[in-house]
This record gives structure tokens, C-alpha cells and sequence, in this order.
């Protein structure tokens, strides 16, 4: 019988890096060192990016897929900050050849590099055996970004402080997704600072578990990103005027800075079929159905 030392040693690892989804997003304050205070519900879908590893006698990244054009293969790159943060974090001197398949876009609101860097850390952690404990990686994970701890989690949660606090929650009502995606990047510092106006409140109220009482919550709460991202990209509202007014859609909303917006529909077949019209009519736009991950 193999080990799992010899397992780890022989095998490809692949982890799978769920796009994130901010069902809403509430900027509750502002630190003093500058950070934003957020109280956000997150959602994790079945579409994302692939990160595979093997062992090798170095860290290397390769980049595929549809959105691999582009994106830097450098020490900035989140894998590879992963990948260092983790070998100095535990003393490990061993490589790994790193594939990323990118399918998600670039800058777009729905934690493609956070998710990727979660994804990494775990991937990892099991190549190299290095035996963290999820509270461990989560703490690696916020040095990378305050994302990167609930992507570690892909799992239905409530975000607050600047990211760090998780809570996770029941899984969601199923529920069709459709993602659209004007190919535009956005820059969340530059969103971030065109937002203006006073800060909202925590949202107290338990999160409904039935369908119609989840998008009725939903339709009571906000993206306070998505106003000022829509004066940086007056795209999405056309994106977001767009999905609203397709047949079955529940709820349509900015997810995290954007440039993705999200249609919530009663299942994923009624969220392709509205894919499939919208495309082509806008072929220019990025369009993904997909459903939450229980």
C-alpha cells in the first residue's frame, strides 16, 4: 500500500478556485490606516479557475486558459506570492511547477486572484506536506489579501472587519447564477475612492434558508461598490438594466468592485437560457451560468 508521502510525491494535485460571489456588500467604516470596514455575504459558484501542482526542483507558473493573455507571471502574481508565503511561513525548501488555468476575469469582482492564491496555499500544503492547519493558512492567507482567508473557506459566509472576520452560514437556496462580465478591468483602490457618502450599518437580521425569502432579503440590501464603479465603468448599468430585465431573474447585482455583475435565477438551466439570448445580443461581454457550491 502507498503512503501518503508517496502519494504526494507521484501525484498532480488540482484545487479547484471558486469565484466569489458579494451577494451584498455594506461599507460599514473606515480604519485609521486606511482600510474599509465591510459586512458582505459571499456566495461560492461551481465555475472558476484550476490550480494544478507537481513536484519540481523549483517554483515555476504557467498560465492557460481563456483569460491567461495578459496576466503578469511574476513575483507580483498572487500564486507565486502564495507559493513564497508558504515555503518561508514553514521553513520548506522543495519546488513546484504550478499550472493556472485562468477562466475567470481579471479584476473583475469575483476574487479570481484571491481565490487562486487560497487555492494555491492549499494545493501546497498537501504537496508539500507541510500539515498547516486551516487557521494557519487563513493567516497566511490575510497577508496576501483580505480576501484570501474566505477563499480558503469557499464556503457560504459572513465577511466583516476588512475581511479577516468569517462567519460561515447555512448553504444557500438553489439557485441558478449567471455571471456577465463587460471584459473591462476595474481597480478596487480607484472604486474604493470614488465611493462618497456615509457609511451603512451592519445588516442584523438572519439570512432567510427559502428561495423567495432569500431574494426578497436580498433586494433589501445593497453594493455600496456599485454605484461608484458604475461612474468608473458606465458599462455595468447597462449590464445590470440587462439582467433585470430578463424573464426569471430574481435579484441583479455588482459583485465586489466589478466589473462582474451577477443575475440570480430559479436554477442554472433558466440562467444559461438567458446567457444564451443575452450573448447574441452582446458579444462583447463575458457570460458564465453556474450555481452556488452547497
Amino acid at each position: 500500500m502507498t503512503d501518503q508521502s508517496d502519494r504526494a510525491s507521484k501525484r498532480q494535485i488540482s484545487v479547484h478556485a471558486a469565484a466569489k460571489i458579494n451577494l451584498f456588500l455594506h461599507v460599514t467604516g473606515r480604519r485609521p490606516d486606511g482600510y474599509h470596514e465591510l459586512d458582505s455575504l459571499v456566495g461560492f459558484t461551481e465555475f472558476g479557475d484550476q490550480i494544478s501542482v507537481e513536484r519540481a526542483e523549483e517554483v515555476s507558473l504557467k498560465v492557460d486558459g481563456p483569460f491567461s493573455v495578459g496576466l503578469p507571471v511574476n513575483e507580483d502574481n498572487l500564486v507565486l506570492r502564495a507559493a513564497r508565503s508558504l515555503a518561508r511561513e514553514t521553513g520548506c525548501q522543495s519546488g513546484a511547477a504550478i499550472t493556472l488555468q485562468k477562466n475567470l476575469p481579471v479584476s473583475s469582482g469575483i476574487g479570481g486572484g484571491s481565490a487562486d492564491a487560497a487555492a494555491t496555499l492549499h494545493a501546497l500544503n498537501e504537496l508539500w506536506q507541510t500539515n498547516l492547519s486551516p487557521e494557519e493558512l487563513a493567516q497566511i492567507g490575510l497577508g496576501l489579501g483580505a480576501d484570501v482567508p474566505v477563499c480558503l473557506l469557499s464556503k457560504t459566509a459572513r465577511m466583516s472587519g476588512i475581511g479577516e472576520v468569517i462567519r460561515p452560514v447555512p448553504p444557500l437556496p438553489g439557485l441558478g447564477v449567471l455571471m456577465i462580465n463587460p471584459r473591462i478591468p476595474v481597480s478596487t483602490p480607484q472604486v474604493f475612492k470614488a465611493r462618497h457618502g456615509p457609511f451603512s450599518s451592519v445588516v442584523g437580521e438572519a439570512v432567510p434558508a427559502d428561495r423567495t425569502g432569500f431574494c426578497t432579503f436580498l433586494m433589501s440590501q445593497n453594493n455600496d461598490l456599485q454605484y461608484p464603479a458604475i461612474e468608473l465603468v458606465p458599462e455595468i448599468a447597462k449590464i445590470l438594466e440587462t439582467l433585470s430585465a430578463q424573464a426569471g431573474c430574481h435579484v441583479a447585482r455588482l459583485s465586489g468592485s466589478g466589473a462582474t455583475s451577477f443575475g440570480l435565477f430559479d436554477d442554472q438551466e433558466v440562467a444559461a437560457e438567458a446567457g444564451r439570448t443575452l450573448s447574441t445580443q452582446h458579444v462583447d461581454w463575458w457570460f458564465q451560468p453556474t450555481r452556488f457550491l452547497s
